[in-house]
């Protein structure tokens, strides 16, 4: 089984909303969930690094880094029939206030890969992964607890 490993931004503004980012299908249709900005891990690239690289894609702003808050491993199938594992990395990013006004248009990725990016209200939105819909997301970046480990592993 090929494993896939991600890493995205947990940016949380003052109101307490997540930014989150509509998906572009293949079909140029919008995705019917919300999803944390980030990526995949290149080889040899450092988790942050990722973080820091696949953010600037998206949303053209550069991240200050904060701590790992979560991590998630699930399995998934691929489109070309076969199971996938992906691992992923969620870090704080604490500069939400550059994130209030983001230009697609003015990013690398943030056209081709999405319809929109803006901050929602995660207890209200569908959100990927759910467990961000179910967990305290302030507490997470206030609180001491260890990170928080998601697993969904299908064989």
């Amino acid at each position: 089984m090929q494993r896939r490993i991600t890493v995205r931004g947990i940016v949380i503004n003052d109101k307490g909303h997540l930014l989150a980012q509509k998906f572009r299908q293949e079909d140029g249709s919008e995705s019917d969930y919300w999803g944390t900005p980030g990526g995949g891990l290149d080889p040899g690239e450092i988790l942050t690094d990722c973080l820091h690289r696949e953010m600037i894609e998206e949303t053209g702003i550069a991240p200050t880094i904060g701590k790992l808050l979560f991590m998630q491993q699930y399995t998934s199938p691929h489109p070309d029939g076969s199971m996938r594992e992906y691992l992923e990395f969620f870090y704080h990013v604490e500069n939400y206030q550059d994130y209030e006004t983001i230009d697609l248009s003015k990013t690398t990725h943030g056209q081709e890969e999405l319809t929109r990016c803006e901050f929602v209200d995660a207890n209200v939105e569908n959100i990927l992964p759910k467990f961000l819909q179910e967990v305290n997301l302030q507490s997470a970046i206030n609180g001491t607890s260890p990170v928080m480990l998601a697993t969904y592993m299908q064989q």
